[in-house]
């Protein structure tokens, strides 16, 4: 097989319509647009959802979804982060200085993601029950 000779299947590939090509190509005069109207006319059309004036649908039904405000303040901590602080004692005060959380968090949670392998001690950090058990089976201890 050559890529030079590579050609679609025999009738896989069709010609479209030839517009305005006489009656005898099938879409004379008109070319398939009907007589007069906004559909007749190049460049006529409306938007999409447009529907004649009325009311469009996006626009009667409600609005969805929420956004909380807390989420600015709050900020997740994968636990293999935890092996990166060297100090003894890691606070909130301690991962905004190593930006592993961002300046305005008020509220950190250590989730289950990855390993530990050194003891380390919490304070005032939320952690998930299987983050702390495995904080705990290093060696850690976690203060409330």
């Amino acid at each position: 097989m050559r890529l030079n000779k590579l050609a679609p299947g025999e009738g896989a590939k069709k010609n479209g319509k030839r517009f305005g090509r006489g009656h005898s190509a099938g879409q004379g005069k008109t070319s398939g647009r009907g007589v007069k109207g906004q559909h007749a006319r190049s460049g006529g059309y409306h938007k999409v959802g447009f529907e004649g004036g009325q009311m469009p649908l996006q626009r009667r039904l409600p609005k969805v979804g929420f956004n909380s405000r807390m989420a600015k303040y709050s900020a997740e901590l994968r636990l293999h982060e935890l092996n990166i602080p060297t100090a003894d004692l890691i606070d909130l005060d301690e991962l905004k200085k190593l930006n592993l959380v961002a300046a305005f968090t008020t509220k950190v949670k250590v989730i289950l993601s990855g390993e530990i392998n050194k003891a380390v001690k919490l304070k005032g950090i939320a952690v998930t029950k299987g983050a702390r058990a495995a904080i705990e089976k290093a060696g850690g201890s976690i203060d409330a």
